[in-house]
């Protein structure tokens, strides 16, 4: 009984799905995608936007130069007024005062061993006398950074040279100190 039942029920659904087979348009191979792009109708002329374009004067001829020996005066195209340098010279003022801006340093060392820190010290500013370091004690940790540079990548050839150094470096970015000379 249940297989009949089956059959009946299972016979429809085969004859439904053999006309839609047989609708299908025909595909020249199975991989092929179907074409979906759009396309303009060619009839369409293009319409002209002449009208709307701007027409510009033809450019003026070039002025003659004069004579080899002969001076020209030449008269000053932009006008820098009083105000405009006065501004000029107060953000000049203001820049030289900047002491810090957000750089990288290098953290050589991290430990709770304080000769194996100046260890690390000693080492990177004898090979380096020019790197400036930073050692600070935080109970119980040493902590020693190396350098201030404004870019990752002044930082990255630093950390390159002091790695032989100090094995554990990792770069940190931080707030370093600009004008190092006039210290």
């Amino acid at each position: 009984m249940k297989t009949l039942l089956r059959n009946v029920l299972l016979f429809p659904a085969l004859i439904s799905l053999t006309a839609c087979a047989a609708s299908a348009p025909a595909a020249s191979s199975a991989t092929q995608a179907p074409d979906t792009t759009r396309r303009a109708p060619a009839a369409v002329a293009p319409e002209d936007l002449s009208r709307y374009r701007p027409v510009f004067p033809a450019p003026k001829p070039a002025a003659v130069l004069p004579a080899a020996g002969t001076k020209s005066v030449v008269a000053p195209t932009n006008q820098v007024n009083a105000q405009v340098e006065q501004r000029l010279r107060d953000q000049a003022y203001t820049n030289q005062n900047v002491k810090y801006a957000q750089g990288y340093r290098i953290l050589a060392y991290v430990g709770l061993e304080r000769d194996q820190a100046m260890a690390v010290r000693r080492a990177v500013v004898g090979r380096y006398p020019e790197e400036t370091d930073y050692l600070t004690f935080k109970q119980p940790i040493y902590r020693l950074w190396i350098g201030d540079y404004l870019t990752r990548l002044e930082a990255e050839q630093a950390m390159l040279r002091i790695r032989p150094l100090a094995p554990k470096a990792e770069l940190e970015p931080t707030q370093v100190v600009l004008n190092k000379t006039t210290y």
